[in-house]
């Protein structure tokens, strides 16, 4: 899985979720905002990464059991593949009452350089998992191991995470309002029209901050653009 270049990190970190949602609904995505992962610490800052999924399952008595980590085919190996700078998508199914991840395993992710992780399930071990430093986004907390409820798949493969379909490599934004999926083929087209979205909207601030009524401000008509790429030729 190649990373993402130094560059496409600093743009795509300029860039909200909000405004990349509104950038992937205008080309026609509309199912691109992974539900209920929201952020375990208020000050969370911007990340971008390619998603590294992980997939669980319904728990199965004589697979979902303690001695199931030490196989290679667990938690513990996924996150042994993990490259540097991957944000891992872990596909829990919506259920919130078991662990998928503990402060152990985000402390090893943090020293393998992945960037952060995002669930719609839930992780335990919260007060440890937040001392790691590891951004998280998840649905909850959960003091039950993962073995309670869920079963650990594979990894690497098409997941649904919170509704969204996520598949390995897809670029993956996470911010205060949540975590966004953009498709790996249209990192480049996104980039450009986030960022120019996101300078529109800039200046329409400046322009409410005026006093200009919103109607023909947002969205802009034909003479709110006019004045708005008059505005641009002079920066």
């Amino acid at each position: 899985m190649e990373n993402l270049r130094p560059k496409e990190i600093e743009m795509l970190t300029q860039v909200s979720t909000a405004t990349y949602t509104t950038v992937l609904l205008k080309m026609g995505l509309r199912n691109v905002w992974i539900r209920h992962a929201k952020p375990l610490v208020s000050d969370c800052r911007r990340i971008a990464g390619r998603a590294f999924t992980v997939r669980f399952v319904p728990a199965r008595e004589d697979l979902a059991t303690p001695a199931s980590w030490a196989s290679p085919i667990s938690s513990r190996g996924a996150i042994e593949q993990m490259p540097s700078g991957c944000i891992a998508v872990v596909d829990a199914m919506g259920v919130t009452d078991a662990g998928v991840w503990g402060d152990i395993l985000c402390e090893r992710m943090v020293y393998r350089g992945v960037a952060g992780m995002v669930t719609d399930g839930a992780v335990r071990d919260l007060a440890g998992v937040q001392g790691t430093g590891l951004p998280i986004w998840a649905a909850g907390t959960a003091a039950s191991p993962s073995v309670a409820s869920l079963t650990f798949a594979d990894w690497q493969l098409p997941v649904a995470c919170g509704g969204v379909a996520v598949i390995p490599g897809d670029v993956i934004v996470a911010d205060m309002d949540g975590a966004v999926v953009i498709p790996a083929a249209l990192l480049d087209e996104v980039l450009e029209l986030g960022l120019e979205q996101e300078r529109l909207e800039g200046w329409m601030m400046q322009e409410v901050g005026r006093g200009v009524a919103l109607p023909g401000l947002y969205p802009p008509n034909e003479a709110t653009r006019e004045r708005y790429e008059a505005f641009k030729a002079w920066q």
